[in-house]
């Protein structure tokens, strides 16, 4: 049974560690991996504050685990080295022992996603390392704060995000893609924020404009509403 990391103790010295909201067990919601098993480290902090965010519980608190530590509660998770493991946040990147913890679970034969929100350098990131980046839209209240320059370390393996609020974010995304020229580096996602855009009607722009993009909803938004560690 995963740990749980809920606590808001705090080890002083942890220099070596990082702060982890939650470890657990789930199918991945989004992303290429959706529908598939596995295991989500949940780091502490995030510098931005989107709108629509739904793990504000992950901004403080958490626990200060060292990265011996993080691992045995990844296995421990799935009874044995999973498959498929996602870094997310918060910000992730925020942490600056992240690297280390994405390397080290490459390193045991994971196959390691992050969810990051290209608000800060995703190029020293392992290369072994899907990166799927979340570019804010206008709606989230923080695209002010996107680093354009991540675009350019993007390779086929990794996604691009669009978090659609509205029309406005729709039209935006895709001037984004077209500037970009997206689709040629990497896979895109469009998806509708739970509850404010309606799905159909994204689906329906795609398909009216032909994207080049996947659209996706929230799997676990459908299963499980905002249960956390779900």
């Amino acid at each position: 049974m995963c740990a749980d990391t809920s606590s808001s103790t705090i080890d002083k010295n942890h220099s070596n560690k990082l702060r982890i909201t939650e470890i657990f067990y789930s199918l991945q919601g989004e992303s290429r991996s959706v529908g598939f098993p596995t295991v989500f480290i949940r780091l502490t902090g995030c510098p931005l504050r989107c709108g629509y965010c739904d793990t504000a519980y992950a901004f403080q608190g958490g626990q200060w685990m060292s990265l011996d530590e993080v691992l045995e509660d990844v296995a421990s998770c799935s009874g044995s080295i999973p498959r498929y493991v996602t870094v997310t946040g918060g910000e992730p990147l925020a942490q600056k022992n992240c690297q280390t913890l994405l390397k080290r679970l490459c390193d045991i034969g994971c196959e390691v996603s992050i969810e990051t929100s290209g608000a800060l350098d995703v190029c020293e990131i392992d290369n072994r390392v899907i990166r799927v980046m979340d570019l804010k839209t206008p709606g989230s209240g923080e695209s002010a704060k996107n680093l354009w320059e991540n675009l350019d370390c993007l390779t086929r393996q990794d996604q691009v995000k669009f978090v659609i609020c509205d029309r406005v974010d729709y039209d935006w995304a895709k001037q984004v893609l077209n500037d970009y020229k997206l689709p040629e580096r990497c896979e895109v996602l469009f998806s509708p924020v739970h509850g404010q855009q309606q799905a159909r009607d994204l689906a329906e722009w795609i398909l009216a404009d032909k994207l080049a993009v996947r659209f996706q909803l929230q799997l676990h938004k459908v299963l499980w509403g905002d249960e956390q560690g779900r």
